[in-house]
């Protein structure tokens, strides 16, 4: 993953982050990037200096991916303690949700990764939960 700070024709200034530099290239070109000011999908990539610091500590690091660990699980917990669990007929019923013929409210299931891109194609947003050392 890479972060670029871009902009809008208007100057706009936003972090973006990416696979990659082409696939920056490839989402600006096709106007898939907007600029969460005004809108406006003529982006760029904004001048930016290279990083210049010093290297992270082994401890800095460990105490770093910690934090990432702790807020996975809370997150996850969030999802379990407030969401309905659906299983395997999440793909269904976020489609019946988003169309309007179930209760809108948060749930979480299991889903294929081709299912999980079908749903998002389709302007349903889907979010994978992170997966916890309770999980494995």
């Amino acid at each position: 993953m890479i972060k670029y700070t871009v902009q809008c024709a208007k100057s706009h200034a936003f972090e973006g982050w990416f696979k990659d530099s082409a696939t920056f290239d490839k989402q600006a070109k096709k106007r898939q990037v907007t600029c969460p000011v005004c809108g406006d999908t003529k982006i760029t990539k904004a001048p930016m200096a290279p990083r210049l610091g010093k290297s992270v500590s082994k401890s800095t690091s460990h105490e770093g991916a910690a934090r990432i660990a702790e807020v996975a699980k809370a997150l996850r917990a969030e999802v379990e303690n407030n969401c309905d669990y659906v299983g395997s007929q999440f793909t269904e019923e976020a489609r019946r949700i988003h169309y309007g013929e179930a209760d809108a409210r948060g749930i979480y299931g299991e889903a294929t990764l081709d299912d999980a891109k079908a749903l998002d194609d389709e302007g349903i947003p889907v979010l994978p939960l992170p997966i916890t050392r309770s999980d494995a």
